[in-house]
């Protein structure tokens, strides 16, 4: 602190202002009273649009290490943790309102891809990545993505000048080119070549409005039936067994609710995004079984435009079942004058950050919404329409007998 003291005196920073009182108005309270049984915020929601200006405009009051970093504190083995502190650093900032936020700085520009030797589990977080993923999100009607935006940060006043965390005060230092610069604390992962740098002190991120918390609004969290294999070899029963879903099936509560419906629909979103890290799920408590489920992290979706991965569609394909309101969203999102690509664009230019995705990122999802398109017609094909498309409130029905017929 003291080291800290004398820096702030050097540089002659300046106090933040003084924070505001708590306001029942407050954007991000409105937005947590908003949260329903169908999504996150109603289609048209006033408190959502004032939530990204404040989460773009107010000034931070603290900053600090997420609870992710903080558990890997001190405890940073390969053989433990897949996915190194260094790698995926994050923040929760507080601004002004008292609202907090989620900031991911950018790891990578957008022009960049993921190199296709790289593992799903090890990939770079990209903040452009959060920001597309809410906008997509809210296209598609889902509603489950919380409320994200970009921001130039000043690292040196809105976070290290307002943190009161000695281990991120501590790895802040000034580069060789003039910038201001942090990393994540980690034992092994304590190297400038994983730090994230200001331009000379300004850089860009996402911000990702926290939900209400666990006491005042419990969720659980749920392993994925589609959980992808975290290790260099091996694969998962899905991966190899077509029939996989009837195994799905008979378990609660994809038994008898329409959780399996929100799981394709979460499939269907990660499938346009190029997501494979979904390996768990979260979801309210309150609103039961048949509650929507949220989309979160979404940081490593986006990363590679000429590729896509088909089967991250596993649970559409194998199940063969579909939402009849989904459907009709992508049918119309296929339309040329309401082409997905086209939308997200317009969407995109109203954040702060814009051009937020590469054109080949934006044509990639027209390409992909085809994808999606064929499998469903594949599947009326082969089980009917009646049985493949249904209403949220209708009991899924079980293809099983003639499941295999997809795969000859």
């Amino acid at each position: 602190s003291r080291r800290h003291k004398q820096y702030r005196e050097e540089l002659n920073l300046t106090s933040p202002a003084a924070p505001l009182p708590l306001r029942p108005e407050a954007s991000w309270l409105q937005f947590h009273l908003g949260i329903g049984r169908d999504g996150l915020y109603p289609r048209h929601s006033a408190a959502v649009t004032r939530l990204l200006r404040d989460m773009r405009e107010l000034p931070t009051v603290s900053a600090d290490y997420s609870q992710d970093e903080k558990a890997l504190l001190g405890a940073c083995d390969c053989s433990q943790i897949v996915k190194p502190s260094g790698v995926h650093l994050k923040l929760v900032l507080r601004l002004q309102d008292f609202g907090k936020a989620m900031f991911k700085p950018m790891r990578q520009k957008r022009e960049e891809e993921t190199p296709e030797d790289f593992f799903y589990f090890v990939d770079f977080q990209r903040h452009n990545a959060e920001i597309a993923a809410f906008h997509l999100d809210r296209i598609l009607d889902f509603r489950r993505v919380p409320p994200t935006v970009g921001r130039l940060i000043n690292v040196t006043k809105e976070i290290l000048e307002v943190t009161k965390n000695e281990v991120l005060q501590s790895v802040f230092f000034v580069s060789p080119a003039g910038n201001v610069c942090f990393f994540a604390k980690c034992p092994y992962m304590c190297k400038t070549e994983y730090a994230v740098c200001g331009n000379p002190h300004l850089l860009e991120g996402s911000l990702s409005a926290f939900l209400p918390s666990l006491n005042l609004a419990p969720r659980l969290s749920i392993p994925n039936p589609w959980i992808r294999s975290y290790s260099f070899e091996g694969k998962e029963e899905w991966e190899v067994n077509p029939l996989y879903c009837n195994t799905v099936r008979e378990i609660y509560p994809y038994s008898n609710s329409n959780r399996l419906l929100n799981i394709v629909d979460m499939a269907i979103f990660d499938f346009l995004i190029g997501n494979m890290d979904r390996h768990h799920y979260e979801m309210f408590t309150k609103f039961g079984d048949d509650g929507f489920l949220l989309h979160l992290d979404n940081a490593r979706g986006f990363g590679r435009h000429s590729h896509d991965e088909i089967s991250i569609l596993a649970p559409l394909s194998q199940c063969c079942i579909i939402k009849r309101s989904t459907l009709l969203r992508l049918q119309l999102l296929a339309e040329p004058e309401y082409r997905l690509s086209d939308v997200m664009r317009e969407s995109l230019l109203q954040d702060p950050l814009a051009p937020v995705l590469t054109e080949p990122h934006l044509l990639a999802l027209d390409r992909r919404l085809q994808l999606i398109l064929a499998a469903v017609g594949k599947c009326i094909d082969t089980f009917g329409e009646a049985t493949v498309v249904v209403n949220e409130t209708a009991q899924p029905q079980s293809p099983a007998a003639h499941r295999a017929k997809l795969d000859t």
